[in-house]
């Protein structure tokens, strides 16, 4: 049995954005019905090289396929000044759930940013206003390409404001979408002002205050992915309808992880998990006149998800490179 390495680009080739985020989509509502096994993320902190690996397994049944594999990822911020390297790197070995064959090995830096914008999409399909024509990113970093590439399959996004200290970056954003959308910089406050919000930063200091949202505003926060870190204001959570991706993550990482960690928020400033609205069993937006906010960690399920659409396009075209890795004549 042969086992296909994917890199980068054929990850990349491989993922059309409305596949990742239907399977995102069906990775969600498999979770809430009970039909996933994702135990916690693992940690291995690495202090002295200011890093840490993160191990993300997990396996779903989305009811016409169903998938498993593992994500191995790290976040080392000193990577791209001290080594040329990026700051997340991943590599994902999905397998076949019945059998325990390594159906491919692929890159898993591209298909964490993949299946978070498209879990972005998937929330804001659920609860932005239907008729959001407008997209605020603040970061211009690898996270922004794949918030616009994703939302805009759930929305007719006109406008897009990007927001980022370094220009560099904000024009690289505007290069690479240049002909596709009409495409901007700006302030935070300016993006923040837009229909939908996705932040997209590392700070550890909120950085969106309440008086930049507009009064319909749905926000994907998307940064904050460890302990200590916070993009948006605790007035903005304390009056938002909060909706999660999963409570352990959020609650110990995620964007609401310091205002819960002080006592500001509790189970009751949540109104669901994603995967809850996803299935009808919770209200996604309930009026036109409300802030909505998706605590975005990033789930193994997702991983999986995008996994399979990546592997059945390119085993279905003949794309990677098949090896022999395991030895199974004996």
């Amino acid at each position: 049995m042969e086992t296909l390495l994917l890199t980068t680009d054929e990850v990349e080739e491989n993922a059309p954005m409305p596949a990742v985020v239907d399977a995102v989509r069906s990775a969600f509502a498999a979770d809430a019905r009970g039909n996933a096994q994702m135990p916690a993320k693992s940690y291995i902190e690495l202090p002295a090289y200011n890093g840490d690996f993160r191990s993300m397994p997990a396996y779903l049944d989305a009811g016409d396929w169903d998938a498993a594999g593992v994500k191995w990822v790290n976040v080392h911020p000193d990577n791209p000044a001290d080594h040329g390297l990026p700051t997340v790197m991943g590599t994902m070995i999905y397998s076949d759930p019945e059998t325990a064959v390594p159906l491919a090995i692929m890159d898993g830096t591209v298909l964490t940013k993949l299946r978070t914008g498209a879990a972005a999409a998937v929330a804001t399909d659920e609860l932005a206003i239907d008729d959001a024509r407008s997209l605020g990113i603040v970061g211009a970093g690898a996270q922004s390409y794949t918030q616009l590439e994703a939302i805009a399959t759930v929305r007719e996004i006109e406008t897009v404001v990007i927001a980022d200290r370094n220009p560099d970056k904000q024009e690289a954003f505007i290069d690479h979408f240049d002909g596709r959308f009409d495409v901007r910089t700006g302030s935070i406050e300016e993006a923040a002002g837009c229909d939908i919000l996705s932040t997209v930063t590392p700070v550890r200091e909120p950085i969106v205050d309440r008086d930049m949202l507009g009064s319909t505003t749905h926000v994907n926060a998307i940064g904050a992915d460890a302990v200590g870190k916070q993009e948006l204001a605790d007035e903005i959570l304390l009056h938002a309808t909060i909706v999660i991706d999963n409570y352990e993550q959020c609650t110990h990482s995620g964007e609401i992880n310091v205002p819960w960690s002080e006592g500001v928020l509790d189970d009751g400033d949540i109104h669901a998990e994603l995967g809850e609205v996803v299935i009808g069993n919770a209200d996604g937006r309930r009026s036109a006149e409300e802030i909505t906010v998706f605590d975005s960690t990033g789930l193994a399920i997702q991983d999986v998800a995008t996994a399979h659409v990546v592997y059945e396009s390119a085993n279905d075209r003949d794309n990677g490179t098949p090896f022999e890795l395991l030895d199974v004549t004996g």
